[in-house]
């Protein structure tokens, strides 16, 4: 096969094969995105999470599994202050936990700045998902921790705030 019927072979062969890439997860860049500590958490993230392979994300500060996309990151929300949120620690990194989503449980990085939120579809585990991403969001820096009840007080706006 020579002059055009190869090239036009060529083409569609590379055309082929672009047709099985997979396109980028949109989402959007949080605040902080651009926190120098954001770049050391994405670098880090893992290729797989429970069985699904990370995508390519159209955003800095992000990272995605799953095709469809079952689980994102977002690193560079904005920190939570003080919450009366469920405080989960899951391998040495502390999660607030907001399952108001229905289907999805929505995961906050708890005293860390940058802070770090992961959604998750309850098609996956959560808790396989989040023990993975801890070595990863173990990068963004320790600025305080969850509290039980009973090491928290109650000042004049009836909002939870750690004992000194």
């Amino acid at each position: 096969m020579r002059g055009p019927a190869a090239k036009a072979a060529a083409i569609l062969l590379i055309l082929g094969s672009l047709a099985g890439c997979t396109a980028a997860v949109p989402m959007q860049v949080a605040e902080d995105a651009t926190n120098p500590v954001c770049a050391e958490v994405v670098v880090r993230l893992p290729d797989d999470i429970d069985g699904h392979e990370r995508r390519e994300t159209d955003a800095q500060g992000t990272g995605a599994w799953g095709d469809p996309a079952v689980i994102l990151l977002t690193c560079g929300v904005e920190v939570p202050g003080p919450s009366t949120q469920r405080c989960v620690t899951i391998d040495g990194v502390d999660w607030l936990v907001d399952d108001s989503a229905e289907g999805r449980g929505v995961f906050t990085t708890y005293g860390r700045d940058p802070a770090v939120q992961v959604v998750v579809d309850l098609v996956t585990s959560d808790s396989n998902a989040l023990n993975t991403l801890a070595n990863s969001v173990g990068y963004s820096p320790v600025v305080g921790a969850c509290t039980s009840p009973e090491d928290a007080t109650i000042d004049d706006d009836a909002v939870l705030r750690p004992q000194p």
